[in-house]
């Protein structure tokens, strides 16, 4: 009896920690975001987050992105080929990275990236009262950390999915013409007539939902770190592995809002 009565107990603290846990990440949130209506806003530290973001994570993605493509194009045509539906690789290859491979794909490898990253930063600073310093200085630390960050990954990830979109069909185009066979208008003319616009706009609505995402849990577990190069390290894995998370469970609810349009 003493067992069950323990076992309820621990799930109750558990379920209790958890909504704590995401009530102070949303009050964090709102917290950060309301620092960018607010002046002043350091635009140099957005400008470094920024390229840090875009620029110096395009490498990773691109390089995903375009072997995705490649992936797909093989493995629906070892698929269609059996119904004699290969002309509708083209539409599963845009459509797949569009929709779903280009802003996830891109989402993950840039939480690896800089989440962890932003963690370690913020974290550094935290134990070695940085932060703390800010604050004398008369500082926010929210406005001059937390906020830039937040803004760059918002639109930072957008763009790189429109370059991921982009190597991802040429992926897919490359191994259809070379390999596959196809005559590169007609794979062309399938893709264009495939794609509809609502699809880019999907895609860049869950970029830009990620890219804060990532933003928010790096900044969140590297503000809240403690216990010296320890903690630091703890934070950093949190981030990325929150961060990854979110954007998969956030991918469904963003799939299932759009799923009938």
């Amino acid at each position: 009896m003493m067992r069950l009565y323990d076992v309820i107990a621990g799930l109750g603290r558990g379920v209790l920690d958890t909504i704590a846990g995401a009530g102070r990440l949303a009050l964090f949130a709102l917290n950060g975001l309301s620092h960018l209506v607010r002046p002043p806003f350091y635009w140099r530290n957005f400008t470094a987050a920024f390229v840090e973001f875009a620029y110096f994570s395009l490498p990773v993605v691109a390089l995903t992105a375009i072997f995705s493509g490649m992936v797909i194009a093989l493995q629906s045509f070892t698929g269609f080929s059996r119904f004699g539906a290969q002309s509708a690789i083209a539409g599963i290859v845009v459509l797949s990275v569009v929709r779903e491979l280009g802003p996830v794909l891109a989402g993950l490898m840039v939480a690896g990236r800089v989440g962890a990253a932003m963690a370690a930063e913020i974290g550094t600073m935290r134990v070695t009262d940085q932060i703390d310093a800010l604050t004398t200085l008369s500082t926010n630390p929210m406005k001059y950390l937390v906020a830039p960050r937040l803004l760059a990954g918002l639109l930072a990830l957008p763009l790189l999915v429109v370059v991921a979109d982009i190597l991802g069909v040429l992926g897919g185009f490359i191994v259809s013409v070379v390999k596959l066979g196809f005559s590169p208008s007609a794979y062309i003319a399938n893709t264009v007539s495939f794609m509809q616009p609502i699809d880019v706009i999907v895609g860049l609505a869950k970029a830009a939902v990620f890219g804060f995402l990532i933003a928010l849990m790096g900044c969140y577990n590297g503000y809240h770190s403690r216990g010296g190069a320890q903690g630091v390290g703890a934070s950093t894995t949190s981030a990325v592995v929150a961060a990854s998370i979110l954007v998969l469970c956030f991918d469904y609810v963003l799939t299932e809002m759009f799923f009938s349009r």
